[in-house]
């Protein structure tokens, strides 16, 4: 049985010290804030980030350097045979695909999968992948499982603002004044590779029922429906809105009695994009195996 690792990016919202309680390597995603370079969880905290952010620094998201993936990979195959390796969507950033070119030169020993997820359905398919190696499957098999899983899983955000949208390209500055006017609160979903509008909402309750709704339907239509052995994974994100967050949970806790709730914050590659003050609510199958 060959000895698999398991790697992720820092956009899993899986910490370092998380990686090393988990048994999982995390690759820190790189940011370029005023010009200078950080890496999240290294040098940048999330509480730094929205500093920064609010504060109006200009911040770049970019993809990890070759170097840096290439010397990871090396350090990580001198203690296992094999690394099944699970990137942030390939519909949100290239990474994934450099990630794959990258991997050509490693004869199948590095496996890169594309299952397009982010942020904690991004995580837990590194957990998943975790619990597939200890069953003893091998890098590739993990990855053909996982990318076959992949549209297992939706994620609803709720935005608290339109100003980041507007500031990176994404809506034009009409379209952010009306929605600032109407005091609009935009629900976005991910679904396979891209962020897109979802629905509109008038308020915060109005969003966060939306999203419950979409999630509830989802599970119905998609995943077998709520059944008894609660089959489904469910987890609320968040951009520098913790305590939002929590007072969700309980909202969530009394529509999902007994299921399994996940609470983290938002990658910072999408907070950069939606700023802070955002709630989400996301889903995935639990995996059978």
């Amino acid at each position: 049985m060959p000895k698999v690792a398991v790697i992720t990016d820092s956009n899993s919202g899986i910490t370092q010290s998380q990686a090393k309680e988990f048994g999982i390597f995390v690759l820190p995603m790189p940011f370029f804030i005023n010009e200078v370079t950080y890496f999240e969880d290294i040098n940048l905290t999330q509480e730094q980030f929205y500093e920064m952010l609010q504060g109006g620094a200009q911040i770049h998201t970019s993809q990890p350097s070759p170097d840096s993936v290439i010397q990871l990979w090396d350090e990580v195959l001198k203690e296992y045979d094999e690394i099944v390796h699970i990137p942030m969507s390939s519909g949100l950033s290239s990474s994934c695909e450099s990630a794959m070119m990258l991997a050509q030169d490693y004869e199948g020993k590095v496996q890169v999968v594309n299952n397009q997820r982010i942020s904690v359905t991004q995580r837990q398919s590194a957990l998943d992948a975790k619990l597939l190696a200890a069953k003893g499957m091998s890098a590739s098999q993990i990855k053909d499982f996982l990318e076959a899983d992949k549209f297992n899983s939706s994620i609803y955000i709720m935005l608290d603002t339109l100003y980041y949208l507007k500031k990176g390209g994404r809506i034009t500055p009409a379209a952010a004044a009306l929605g600032t006017l109407l005091k609009l609160k935009p629900v976005l979903q991910i679904q396979g590779e891209k962020l897109d509008a979802f629905a509109k909402s008038r308020t915060v309750n109005q969003g966060k029922s939306i999203m419950i709704n979409a999630i509830k339907k989802d599970i119905e239509n998609r995943f077998g429906g709520m059944t008894e052995d609660k089959h489904i994974w469910l987890q609320i994100a968040h951009t520098a809105n913790a305590e939002a967050a929590e007072s969700f949970k309980e909202e969530i806790v009394a529509q999902f009695p007994g299921y399994d709730i996940h609470v983290d914050p938002l990658s910072l590659s999408i907070a950069c994009h939606i700023g802070p003050g955002s709630l989400a609510f996301a889903c995935c199958r639990k995996i059978e195996v």
